[in-house]
């Protein structure tokens, strides 16, 4: 979203009693003073539409015939005009009652607009943390981003609106959430934060799980944490998403996560590590096989090892089978 000057009939600064408080991150509320407007507390759904386009484009005036074509498509009603200029006088008087037209809402050459300077936004709040956020240290990058995602209560424009401008809007805005949170959970992982990365990079997989920067995020924070097991099962879940989704293998950086994993867990005593090292073995011999390189199978130590990983292996498997 970019902010602009634009000429209106009146650009005196807003006193700071009449100046509005407004959430469109989550559900739409807004703040005058000790009063708190809703989203059906606007004049109805028109009105109500009317003031969110605006919002998205604080600042810059938006036309008669951009709004007409937003509310009502392909089909607008004959007085369509009348109708919209109608619904701006009824949410004037919801949101600035008294003023007239020198409230935030104003009127500009052929449209409207938000006096960005009359309204506190949280997507504005939000989108500045963010742009101050970049090219920082993983430090500042991390105050600042997280203060930015505090912002995140909900889908923008709340979940109820479904008309074709507000989900595409919501769409996009999901898209730079998420971006934010892998950045923050990168951030959050370079200072040792592994509880708000992994936390993050989850939010991010819970709604795009082809994310393969979350997944990368998800596995290098639950390895540096200590939570091998835990990375070993993630990679597994990511590895049948793609797969199936995509029909395409994790790339290299997820893999190489994968390979030390493999590696920290054969080292490990336990159950799972006898298993592992099992695996390692196997899998090398198999690598070999298939490259051409001499399998060794004339040394007895090199067949007694496969012979003793494969019983290793047959037997982790049966007992998880029987505890299953």
């Amino acid at each position: 979203m970019t902010h602009a000057p634009a000429r209106t009939e009146n650009n005196h600064s807003q006193p700071d009693g009449d100046r509005l408080a407004v959430t469109v991150i989550g559900p739409l509320t807004v703040r005058r003073g000790a009063v708190v407007l809703d989203a059906h507390s606007l004049g109805g759904p028109k009105p109500r539409q009317i003031f969110e386009i605006l919002l998205l484009n604080i600042g810059l005036p938006v036309s008669k015939a951009r709004l007409i074509d937003l509310l009502w498509g392909d089909a607008p009603p004959r007085e369509a005009l009348t109708s919209l200029e109608s619904y701006v006088s009824v949410l004037r008087r919801h949101l600035q009652p008294g003023h007239g037209r020198s409230g935030p809402l104003r009127t500009a050459t052929g449209g409207y607009l938000i006096d960005r300077a009359a309204v506190d936004l949280d997507l504005v709040r939000f989108e500045t943390l963010v742009h101050e956020a970049q090219g920082l240290e993983p430090a500042g990058a991390f105050r600042l981003l997280s203060s930015a995602l505090a912002l995140v209560t909900g889908p923008l424009l709340g979940d109820e609106l479904r008309s074709a401008w507000a989900e595409e809007e919501r769409r996009r805005h999901a898209v730079t959430v998420a971006a934010v949170r892998v950045v923050a959970a990168e951030a959050a992982m370079a200072l040792g934060r592994f509880d708000e990365a992994i936390r993050w990079s989850e939010e991010v997989l819970a709604g795009d799980p082809l994310n393969e920067r979350a997944w990368l995020s998800l596995l290098s924070s639950l390895e540096r944490n200590g939570h091998h097991a835990e990375g070993l099962r993630a990679f597994a879940e990511c590895r049948a998403i793609l797969n199936r989704e995509l029909g395409c293998a994790p790339n290299p950086a997820l893999r190489q996560v994968h390979a030390r994993l493999l590696t920290i867990t054969a080292a490990d005593q336990s159950d799972l590590s006898e298993a592992v090292a099992a695996l390692l073995i196997l899998n090398d011999r198999l690598a070999r096989t298939s490259g051409g390189t001499p399998a060794d199978s004339d040394a007895p130590q090199s067949l007694e090892a496969i012979r003793h990983a494969g019983l290793v292996l047959s037997s982790f498997l049966q007992r998880v089978s029987e505890a299953a």
